[in-house]
């Protein structure tokens, strides 16, 4: 019997991997971010005594300059002309779309009782109930 692990057995405590965009900007950081000359290296460096995250070009020997390079791409296809992200931008608009749900289903609601209160004002008649219509 054989000890050959399966991919899903690997993968199974890691987490769903998200974009990392820095506002609207694309950051090299992300885990979507990739170079095509293969040059992206990200190192952990220390700066005011905490540990952090850089990304460096192991071509041009410097810090990588993210979307403004020519080598850079996303894996996703959301890297946009302008450097920033398409993801980010749908993330927006779905949390968008969900409080304009909301606010639907509030005006539903506030319908549907005005709906009742009217029909009992019409059965019982507006002088038993305390009640605007």
């Amino acid at each position: 019997m054989t000890n050959v692990r399966s991919r899903e057995s690997r993968y199974r405590g890691r987490r769903a991997l998200r974009p990392l965009p820095i506002g609207k900007k694309c950051n090299p950081l992300c885990p979507f971010f990739r170079c095509s000359q293969r040059a992206l290296l990200v190192q952990q460096r220390i700066f005011k005594g905490k540990p952090q995250r850089v990304a460096f070009c192991r071509w041009v020997g410097d810090y990588c300059n993210g979307a403004q390079c020519q080598f850079a791409y996303c894996e996703r296809r959301a890297l946009l002309p302008d450097g920033s992200c398409l993801l980010a931008m749908k993330s927006e608009e779905i949390e968008r779309s969900k409080e304009k749900e909301e606010i639907f289903r509030e005006m539903e609601k506030e319908e549907v009782e005005d709906k009742v209160l009217k029909d009992l004002a019409k059965r019982y008649g507006r002088r038993k109930f305390d009640f605007e219509i």
